[in-house]
């Protein structure tokens, strides 16, 4: 049986720490180091998000650009994804970050079973509108695939309202607006957003783009239930590091980070 995104979170919450979700490119830097990557994350994850290579990324900066056209050049598909990721030890949940071009080529439905059968737990897709999203979530249902919901701090806030009240899985709250990347630090505006965001939700809300630096959990650990952590990991392997020389200090402030308050959302309360 596959791993539950809502068991994982319900996990770290009982632990009193914060989730963490590294991500890391299928087939970067090559096919079989994925693969050992994806075995050396567990360790340190509770969730854990796989990008499948596109040609024409949406939201990706430099560093996972790059990541993206190494996996090309590997010759990295969906399928070869699909059953790397089925062959993998047991482990924690994995949710797919891909295009919807990548989801439509192969049909929904086929593709909603073929990830439900390599053990795949949901799938992000940042370039399918909200408003297009209602067959997609019942296809991925049936299968007991959560499709996440991503929103930015420039989401109005009715349209969060009405993305969070279909919200599965968890909430992937982009820190700023603009690409992937590490950055130096957040405002007091990212705070409020987030805020707002686990008010309304009913599932964990997570944090990315930018997120790299035990401090950045530190800094955020009292609003968010989840840190994912791309860009810097993904820089850290081109530079021949291994994967736990960024997440070991990352899980390590999970386990630091506080609420002020209760969670009272439905999931992992």
């Amino acid at each position: 049986m596959k791993p539950s995104l809502q068991g994982a979170f319900r996990i770290a919450r009982a632990e009193g720490r914060k989730a963490l979700l590294p991500f890391l490119m299928s087939g970067h830097p090559t096919p079989d180091a994925f693969a050992n990557n994806l075995r050396e994350a567990a360790s340190f994850a509770d969730v854990i998000e796989v990008g499948v290579p596109f040609s024409d990324p949406l939201a990706d900066g430099p560093v996972i650009q790059h990541a993206a056209e190494v996996a090309l050049r590997n010759h990295t598909t969906l399928s070869r994804t699909l059953a790397t990721l089925a062959s993998r030890d047991p482990g924690p949940p994995v949710v797919l970050m891909l295009s919807v071009n990548q989801v439509l080529a192969r049909g929904v439905e086929r593709f909603a079973v073929d990830a439900a059968q390599a053990g795949v737990s949901g799938a992000i897709i940042p370039d399918l509108p909200y408003e297009e999203a209602v067959d997609v979530r019942a296809q991925f249902a049936r299968q007991g695939l959560s499709l996440i919901a991503m929103l930015a701090p420039t989401t109005p806030p009715a349209r969060m309202a009405a993305i969070l009240g279909q919200a599965q899985g968890f909430a992937y709250l982009i820190s700023v607006a603009g690409v992937t990347g590490a950055r130096q630090g957040f405002t007091t505006g990212t705070v409020d957003y987030i805020r707002r965001a686990r008010e309304l939700s009913p599932v964990p809300v997570c944090v990315g783009f930018g997120i790299g630096k035990p401090e950045h959990v530190r800094s955020l650990g009292e609003h968010a239930d989840g840190f994912i952590v791309g860009s810097a990991l993904i820089r850290a392997m081109d530079e021949g590091l291994g994967v736990g020389h960024v997440l070991g200090p990352l899980r390590a402030a999970c386990r630091q980070a506080v609420d002020s308050r209760p969670h009272t959302t439905g999931v992992i309360s």
